[in-house]
This record gives structure tokens, C-alpha cells and sequence, in this order.
């Protein structure tokens, strides 16, 4: 496990602000890559041919959106690619168009999720989910942003009024971002938890691992749709106090210690 760990966060922990805790990206890009970047991938890439069916969903309508994704994937990590592209840890990956989001998920680090507007919300319509913090694709998918949060104490209907209208204001060109601290047992990286279980089911003992998400939502202009980003970092609780650096973004955003699906 040790090629999935990072040595440090590119922001600061300490600057937490309450949910939703949403903040410009400013000059930083939605897509990142770190030390991870292979162990990483190599886990996503097992994930996807392994357990394709619980990490990837889309739904028939969302198909132009994921293609417009997969367009500004390719143009932002690997320009001029036509028909493959060879990742920076040297694996080659054919560019399916009839698989936009199986594609995807072998780009980039980042976990993707499509939503879409339907009636008075957006719908979770597509993801490549291969890292989940204590929640699943299959309970999430096409649900609208107030169920998905349903087990999240503090998503109230105030706060998902507020959440709505950052889905609904995101502007093309101008992302927003925010972060998350968690605790964990263990550091694997797909660790996904039903609904149904019980909610300290994970924090029965020691949490040697720290696991932080770098979240970012942005806009594709062309069918409007909303992104939703999750980079996952895990570090080991020994090795976090000194690893952590500047913030990632313009203004520091932080979520709650809770797990949650995205905000």
C-alpha cells in the first residue's frame, strides 16, 4: 500500500470554516497530481477492471455531458491526444468514446461525479467513483444533492438551500473547491459504507490515518452540466503534523471531520 500514501496536504488543515465551506480555486487547477500518482492509479485502474460495476455508473441522458468532460480532461492533462494517451507512470490508455467515464477514470487521480439539473435539482447522472469515503455509488446515483446527503447530520434544509445555489451559480471558468478532514482505521482507498450501517462503524479503535479529499465543483459551458472533483490523500497520522502545506486555492475551505458524499 505504501505507492497510495502522500507525505503532505497542499493546504493548511488548521483552516477550517463551517459546511458547506466552499471558496474560489482562484489561479490552482481542478486537476492535480502528486507523489501517489502511480500506486494511485494502479489502484484504479485494478478497481475498474475489477469491480467496474460498483465505481462507475451514467446514465443514457448524460452521455454529452461526460463526452464534454472528457474533452477538457484530454485538453488540460494530455493535449493533442487523439486516439491514446500514455500516462506519466508510463501505462498507456486507449481513449474510448463509447466509454467516456470508464476512460476518465483512468486519467487522472481524481474521482469525477456528474451532476445535472432535473426539475428543482441536480442529479447525480454519471461517476467514476473509485475511492468513496464511507458511502456508495449505487445508493447515490441518480438521486438529487438533498437525498445524497441524507445520513449527513448537519445537511439541513438550510444548508442544502445553500448548496443548491452554489450547484446553481457555479460559473464556467470559475471553479470553486473545498476540503474535508477524516479519521480511518484503515488506509485503503476504496472504502465505501451502506447507508444502512452503522454510522461509528469505522471509528472502533485506533485512526492512524488521516484521509483528506480536495473537492472542487466547476461547470461545463457547453450542456451546463455541474462537476464534482474529489482528489483523495491519505497519510499516515505520524507523518501529517509536518506534512501539510499552503492551501490550495485562493481561500482555505474546509469540511467537517465526518464523511461525506459530495457537498
Amino acid at each position: 500500500m505504501t505507492g497510495v500514501f502522500q507525505t503532505r496536504l497542499p493546504y493548511d488543515t488548521g483552516a477550517q470554516k463551517p459546511l458547506p465551506g466552499i471558496s474560489p480555486l482562484g489561479e490552482a487547477h481542478w486537476l492535480m497530481r502528486d507523489e501517489a500518482f502511480a500506486g494511485q492509479m494502479a489502484e484504479r485502474d485494478r478497481l475498474l477492471r475489477d469491480r467496474r460495476d460498483a465505481v462507475l455508473a451514467m446514465d443514457a441522458g448524460a452521455g454529452p455531458a461526460a463526452e464534454e468532460l472528457l474533452d477538457a480532461v484530454l485538453a488540460a492533462e494530455y493535449p493533442g491526444a487523439t486516439d491514446r494517451v500514455t500516462r506519466p507512470d508510463g501505462v498507456v490508455v486507449a481513449i474510448d468514446r463509447g466509454d467516456p467515464m470508464g476512460t476518465l477514470g483512468r486519467l487522472v487521480q481524481e474521482d469525477l461525479c456528474i451532476l445535472e439539473k432535473r426539475g428543482d435539482e441536480h442529479v447525480l447522472t454519471a461517476a467514476a467513483l473509485c475511492f468513496p469515503a464511507s458511502w456508495t455509488l449505487a445508493e447515490k446515483f441518480m438521486r438529487p444533492l438533498i437525498a445524497i446527503h441524507r445520513p449527513v447530520a448537519e445537511y439541513d434544509d438550510m444548508l442544502a438551500r445553500r448548496v443548491q445555489r452554489l450547484f446553481d451559480g457555479v460559473q464556467p471558468g470559475r471553479p470553486l473547491w473545498r476540503f474535508n478532514v477524516l479519521n480511518y482505521a484503515r488506509p485503503d482507498l476504496h472504502q465505501p459504507l451502506s447507508e444502512s450501517a452503522k454510522p461509528d462503524l469505522r471509528r472502533d479503535g485506533p485512526m492512524p490515518y488521516l484521509r483528506s479529499e480536495r473537492q472542487c465543483i466547476l461547470r461545463l459551458p457547453v450542456t451546463r452540466a455541474v462537476v464534482f472533483t474529489i482528489h483523495t490523500f491519505v497519510l499516515r497520522r505520524t507523518e501529517a503534523a509536518a506534512g501539510t502545506g499552503a492551501a490550495a486555492g485562493t481561500g482555505a475551505a474546509a469540511g467537517t471531520g465526518d464523511d461525506a458524499p459530495p457537498t
